[in-house]
């Protein structure tokens, strides 16, 4: 099979090759999927899962992309809930190879089905960035009905999830990203909007929920404007400052099949939209997984036409 495999942890992307590899077999309680279509998230490849095993042994070269949608075309021993020929979506484990490639095996309990209305490019643009949104602020966040939410990275992939969420959910959401921006976090459902390059983010004043995607300076600052019982949510690792009277929580987004479904269903009625940017083949993955300049939305690789 096709599929994209990365080598040298020191090259990024620009390490990243299309090369043939066997086609995976199926352990206990797998699948196989064939991929229609993938997602990245660039910073997996600073992810040690991307390099090493669970017991730290080079695992290169390794297929990286986490996120998918596809049809199942073999079950391993003792797998159930799925079927052959079913259409699916979700989040394959990061120490395992991933879903820039033509088939994957993974555990059957990290995909859910994808209906037959939702195309697989939306389908694979969902599983990170939706998951991310919900865990952070239903699971970690305690978000309640008429909380405020600051978004960092309102217009991203996952800001745009979290501030869609947060306002079905009943929050007041401030986004913040650069200028250009603006727009994008506004019609996403964000009520205000923090140009981070030219406006005072402690102007915002207090706020419940700080969903952060940012980190550093922006993540240090965002824990002064938590407010008492508040909560300081990151996916950039353990905060460098904590709110003085709230929680600071940092988690790592986990598969859900129930919760995929909660997503999937909400992109059907229309009470969730996906943020694809560019849209790619397989064969030319390499490139526009480096970009030359800076790109708003998800990148999605189409694996099968």
């Amino acid at each position: 099979m096709k599929a994209i495999v990365v080598t040298d942890q020191a090259a990024g992307t620009a390490g990243m090759k299309l090369v043939k590899r066997p086609e995976p077999q199926a352990a206990i309680n797998d699948v196989i999927v064939q991929v229609h279509a993938s997602g990245f998230v660039p910073t997996e490849l600073a992810w040690p899962s991307t390099w090493t095993d669970r017991l730290d042994r080079d695992r290169t070269p390794s297929i990286p992309g986490h996120e998918l949608a596809g049809v199942v075309t073999a079950l391993g021993y003792g797998t159930t809930g799925l079927s052959v020929g079913q259409r699916v979506f979700g989040l394959a484990d990061w120490y395992r190879d991933g879903t820039l490639a033509e088939y994957v095996a993974m555990e059957a309990r990290n995909l859910a089905p994808l209906p037959g209305d939702v195309d697989f490019t939306v389908g694979a643009s969902l599983p990170i960035s939706g998951l991310t949104a919900w865990q952070g602020l239903l699971q970690h966040g305690r978000l309640q009905a008429g909380h405020s939410v600051l978004v960092h990275g309102a217009a991203g992939a996952v800001g745009s999830m979290v501030t869609q969420l947060a306002r079905e959910f009943g929050a007041y959401v401030i986004g913040t990203g650069r200028a250009a921006d603006r727009q994008t976090a506004l019609d996403f459902g964000a009520k205000e909007f923090v140009d981070l390059d030219n406006d005072a983010l402690e102007d915002v004043g207090g706020v419940d929920l700080v969903f952060d995607v940012i980190g550093g300076d922006i993540g240090k600052r965002s824990a002064g404007l938590i407010r008492a019982g508040g909560t300081l949510v990151s996916i950039v690792g353990p905060a460098e400052a904590r709110p003085a009277d709230g929680l600071a929580v940092d988690f790592v987004v986990e598969p859900d099949r129930a919760q995929l479904s909660e997503i999937v269903q909400r992109v059907r009625d229309g009470r969730l939209r996906t943020n694809i940017g560019d849209v790619s083949t397989l064969d030319d993955a390499v490139a526009a997984l480096n970009p030359t300049e800076r790109r708003k939305g998800k990148t999605i690789i189409r694996v099968r036409p």
